[in-house]
């Protein structure tokens, strides 16, 4: 029999396989496989239905898969939880690709777009400004809540501790 579909469970280094024939029954369990050896196993299978959870990393691969021929499905992690198993075997890297192989076979199952590489760039960059800006707000308060321990209260807005750094070292602003 053949692989129809098949579940990986991503992770930094190791990752865990599951992937079912026509009937429905498991033929390639892989609760291992090293990070160097994953495209060379999923490029070894016929054309199948690929699944995996949308995170860090998941586009990547997603893009390397169908490169190999086979149709990748990204899913929202919260729609996997139904799908794994309780009981037994409890929550690891097998059972959640066997979640994973299951849940992308539902016939209503939402996925994610996969994202090129021009918009995975994109989204890098405004990830990175939206942290710059994170840290700057966060410094501006620290430095505001020390201010204030010197009994010197500055209203909230960035501005106004620039404003007074200039004042206090002799710039004009």
């Amino acid at each position: 029999m053949t692989i129809l579909t098949v579940g990986i469970d991503l992770a930094k280094n190791v990752f865990a396989v599951h992937g079912v024939n026509e009937a429905g029954k498991a033929e390639l369990i892989r609760p291992a496989v090293p990070r160097d050896k994953l495209h060379e196993l999923i490029t070894s299978l016929p054309p199948c239905v690929i699944g995996m959870e949308a995170c860090s990393g998941a586009h990547h691969w997603a893009r390397l898969f169908q490169a190999s021929g086979h149709t990748v499905r990204l899913i929202a992690p919260k729609f996997v939880t139904p799908y794994r198993m309780t009981g037994k075997r409890g929550k690891n890297d097998a059972a959640d690709a066997a979640a994973i192989c299951e849940a992308i076979q539902r016939p209503h199952m939402r996925f994610v777009l996969i994202k090129n590489l021009e918009q995975q760039s994109r989204l890098m960059v405004h990830r990175a400004r939206q942290g710059f800006v994170e840290q700057r707000t966060a410094t501006i308060n620290r430095i505001r809540g020390l201010l204030s321990e010197f009994g010197i209260v500055l209203p909230l807005k960035a501005a106004s501790v620039k404003d007074l750094w200039c004042k206090a070292q002799g710039y004009s602003t």
